[in-house]
């Protein structure tokens, strides 16, 4: 099978056609001169063509020249493209960064990652549902880039985007006697459903302060509240649920109940390790940002101002 002229050759034809000078195309090139001259003349014996009139003063493409030379641009951009396919395709795939999160916000980091999707194909956005003390853990090992997480946020992290979302109600199971209630306060509260680990600044310890009554301690660290919600209707205790949880879970052996306690919010950021801020991570950043700016934020969630 002929595989026809070298592409080096017909490089050197489509050069010297462009500047219509030897010298020129060899600079270009980076070939020298009288070596671009060889390359045409071989190329001219394969074809068994003139390619160009030459003289002392200047070089002109002869009639088949003309013809010939869009094919040989053409065929030069396809070999050009060829090897830009087959580097990429040869560069090593760049890693999905895992986003951990709060299984009560996975509707934002959905949104996170379609927004990705579209605006940064190039990035891929592994999405992994984590309580507090395993997205630390992850953010820690590496195992994470980036995490959803609620407020105290780990010390050494970087933070941004905080939001919040207002805590409004009251999970009873659909029997208690709470169910049929149009309001209820703290201090009317017994058994209530907090994790053991209560730091400062977090929501569970500020309903701790106010409890008059005994509490239900879990090992959890109670950020999957659709989950704890089982516990509820299994009557072991009562839990404090955002406006969010309200609005998005319905089942019929829990009631939710208003809560008389207006300044109660679970407070959130995007939390992540500065030293391990990669390009990618920062385009995770830029998309949280985005959408916490704008009307498109999910409902009930309310973007903090910077402190």
């Amino acid at each position: 099978m002929d595989s026809g002229p070298p592409l080096r050759e017909i490089s050197c034809f489509a050069l010297v056609a462009r500047h219509l000078s030897f010298s020129r195309a060899a600079a270009g090139l980076g070939m020298s001169q009288p070596a671009v001259s060889q390359a045409v003349a071989r190329l001219e014996r394969t074809l068994g063509l003139r390619l160009f009139e030459r003289t002392s003063r200047e070089v002109q493409l002869t009639d088949q020249g003309k013809i010939l030379l869009p094919y040989a641009e053409a065929l030069l951009d396809q070999a050009a493209a060829f090897a830009a396919e087959a580097a990429r395709l040869a560069a090593p795939a760049e890693r999905p960064i895992r986003l951990a999160y709060c299984p009560l916000v996975g509707a934002l980091a959905a949104r996170v990652a379609r927004r990705l999707a579209r605006h940064a194909p190039g990035v891929e956005v592994d999405l992994r549902p984590a309580g507090w003390s395993t997205a630390s853990a992850d953010l820690a090992q590496g195992l994470a880039a980036a995490a959803f997480m609620s407020a105290p946020f780990p010390p050494g992290l970087a933070t941004t985007a905080r939001f919040s979302i207002p805590v409004t109600h009251l999970a009873v199971p659909a029997g208690s006697p709470l169910a049929t209630a149009s309001r209820v306060g703290l201090a009317q509260v017994t058994r209530m459903l907090l994790p053991r680990t209560r730091p400062p600044g977090s929501l569970w310890f500020q309903v701790a302060a106010r409890l008059a009554a005994p509490t239900v301690v879990v090992n959890a660290d109670l950020d999957d509240l659709p989950a704890a919600l089982d516990l509820v209707a299994a009557g072991r205790g009562l839990l404090a649920a955002p406006h969010l949880l309200v609005e998005t879970v319905h089942r019929p052996d829990v009631r939710f109940v208003p809560l008389d306690a207006d300044d109660l919010r679970m407070r959130y950021a995007l939390v992540w390790p500065p030293q391990r801020a990669s390009a990618p991570v920062m385009a995770l950043v830029q998309a949280v940002q985005d959408i916490l700016r704008t009307h498109a934020r999910p409902a009930h969630v309310r973007a903090d101002r910077p402190e």
